[in-house]
């Protein structure tokens, strides 16, 4: 029973017009939990009904107005009181008055500008939803529905391999390489490791996926490092002139696209963290930063055989060639 305008007397539904046919995706919620959601893109029409079902058919609803919004906003963990818009569209479904039985309004958002990606991270949510609000003086009907927008890219035109030389004088000389230094989400990273000089009694050797989120701006910056995958690339030790090759398929692993001073509110970067651990369990490590883009349907055709050139030359036998970024290892500390 619905007393002073308390209680919702009202059901609201918000339907998609190509529900039935439109693709979903799974998305992963503020708890941890995964759910679908309809996957959307840049630029891609919203449309549907709102659907109003009263539950007292024999009781009229007055109302101020009803509308529907289209809406983009990131929300900063820390300041959950501010919700910062970056997509703000409004429909207006129907003037103040009466609902005296059930009804359905149509709407439409026409080439919906939708710039970033879906983004549930461990300090800000990216979201995209529909809210459909029925005002009344003393508490508006409001529903929400939650989609997901993915970002695709092309093919990068510049996708250099990355080369690096890294050691402590005296005790350990390696060259690495990995074949790109941009991947899509399904690719595969592949790489070799040269050693050059090994006084080191190194056991083992991994390289990690690390996600860095970054939120706020001047001295409220946060970082959040999160490891995402470890893949082991040797257990024992390695001897000058070993070559170990790296193969390391990404298509397992809950990564997102790299996303860069998004609305100047949050970054999320990842590195190749590539790990030597000798056998007093001291740990050396490599930082490399690495792009991460979502791969669309289309890739043109050059540019993927440009890419199959490339694995194949790794795949070979041939020497990483010469060397171009020297760099130290994190631990200085060595023991002939």
């Amino acid at each position: 029973m619905s007393f002073f305008g308390f209680g919702q007397s009202v059901e609201v539904e918000i339907l998609l017009n190509d529900a039935e046919s439109r693709k979903r995706a799974e998305h992963k919620t503020e708890d941890g939990k995964k759910e679908k959601y309809f996957l959307f893109y840049d630029g891609e029409t919203v449309s549907g009904k709102v659907s109003l079902a009263l539950k007292n058919p024999n009781k009229r609803l007055e109302h101020q107005g009803i509308k529907i919004e289209f809406i983009g906003q990131i929300e900063l963990y820390y300041d959950r009181g501010n919700h910062h818009e970056f997509v703000s569209l409004v429909k207006d479904l129907a003037r103040p008055g009466e609902i005296t039985q059930s009804q359905a309004f149509d709407f439409e958002f026409t080439h919906v500008e939708k710039p970033y990606e879906s983004y549930t991270g461990q300090n800000v949510k990216l979201r995209y939803f529909l809210r459909a609000t029925i005002s009344r003086r003393l508490n508006d009907v409001v529903k929400e529905m939650d989609i997901v927008v993915h970002t695709l890219s092309t093919y990068p035109e510049l996708n250099s391999s990355i080369k690096m030389e890294v050691g402590i004088e005296d005790c350990l000389h390696i060259e690495f390489e990995y074949n790109k230094s941009k991947y899509h989400l399904k690719d595969v990273i592949v790489g070799k490791i040269y050693f050059l000089l090994v006084r080191i009694k190194i056991k083992h050797m991994e390289i990690d996926i690390i996600k860095r989120e970054t939120t706020g701006t001047g001295p409220n910056v946060y970082h959040e490092n999160d490891t995402i995958a470890k893949y082991e690339i040797m257990d024992g030790a390695p001897v000058r002139g070993e070559s170990i090759p790296i193969r390391l398929f990404l298509a397992g692993y809950e990564l997102t696209p790299t996303m860069r001073d998004i609305n100047k509110k949050f970054s999320v970067r990842y590195y190749l963290n590539l790990v030597l651990i000798d056998e007093e369990e001291r740990r050396y490590f490599k930082q490399q930063e690495v792009v991460l883009w979502r791969k669309g349907d289309i890739v043109r055709k050059s540019m993927s055989h440009q890419a199959a050139i490339a694995s194949q030359r790794f795949e070979g036998t041939a020497s990483l060639g010469e060397v171009r970024t020297p760099s130290q290892l994190s631990d200085n500390n060595c023991r002939q």
